[in-house]
């Protein structure tokens, strides 16, 4: 295992990392803009999270807290419980496709596709 092996490992783990701050951007604010490659990676893991708000277990709780950044959403809740009720109240007749990915503009400095990604 060489000097590539260990800048795999540091990339591997920044890219969790964004993800996980996206993810909580998202639930904390309800649509983030970002280029569009990361809008539908995101669109995936959002899903699967709601997926377990919706089951509504201390299992899921645990697997959901593991994954998002304990950030306050408002003055009485965090990003974890509004997942929760959001997940509970919006989603509970919906069995899936819960974001919405809209196509905007590309961005000015490199021209990447930039997406606004929404709760529906």
């Amino acid at each position: 295992m060489g000097k590539n092996h260990q800048t795999n490992v540091k990339n591997g783990a920044r890219r969790v990392r964004i993800v996980r701050n996206q993810l909580t951007d998202l639930i904390v604010h309800e649509q983030i803009k970002v280029p569009h490659a990361r809008a539908k990676e995101l669109s995936k893991h959002m899903d699967r999270l709601i997926t377990l708000g919706k089951k509504n277990t201390l299992a899921s709780r645990r697997q959901a807290a593991k994954i998002l950044r304990k950030v306050d959403a408002s003055e009485n809740e965090t990003a974890l419980q509004k997942l929760f009720t959001m997940s509970n109240d919006r989603f509970k007749d919906r069995n899936g496709g819960y974001t919405r990915v809209l196509k905007l503009d590309n961005r000015k400095g490199d021209g990447a596709p930039i997406s606004i990604i929404m709760f529906v």
